[in-house]
């Protein structure tokens, strides 16, 4: 028997060509202002960081919200996302030898059929307790 699934809700290919398509206009967004993307989807034992830019002397970690609807982009990024946010910087600033860079969070919005981007700078301080 075939399942049957909310034709309404993208498949699982779909919902990853369209995070690629909103974390593609968030990269180019921030290189608009002058940022330079580090990495994109850098991947470890914790979780994915979506990018990862520097701007000027400081690494910022963006985490990218695609939506098709209108929204703040922070209530996508709640505590326990910005706990697990601030453990991933942590692990990638240390494995790449940068704990003495500054760093902070940004969250991009980016809204699904115009790829609009909606830009919070530092969003949020890390929650981890050094």
């Amino acid at each position: 028997m075939r399942s049957r699934r909310n034709p309404s809700v993208p498949s699982t290919d779909g919902r990853k060509r369209l995070g690629a398509r909103g974390e593609q206009a968030a990269a180019e967004y921030l290189e608009a202002l002058g940022y330079e993307i580090l990495v994109r989807n850098w991947r470890s034992r914790l979780g994915e960081l979506d990018l990862v830019a520097r701007d000027d002397k400081t690494v910022v970690f963006v985490e990218v919200k695609l939506r098709f609807d209108i929204y703040d982009p922070l209530e996508a990024v709640d505590a326990r996302k910005r706990h697990k946010l601030s453990q991933l910087a942590f692990d990638f600033l240390l494995h790449h030898g940068m704990l003495a860079a500054p760093a902070r969070f940004d969250v991009i919005g980016v809204e699904g059929r115009t790829l609009a981007c909606t830009h919070v700078r530092d969003a949020f301080d890390s929650t981890l307790d050094y």
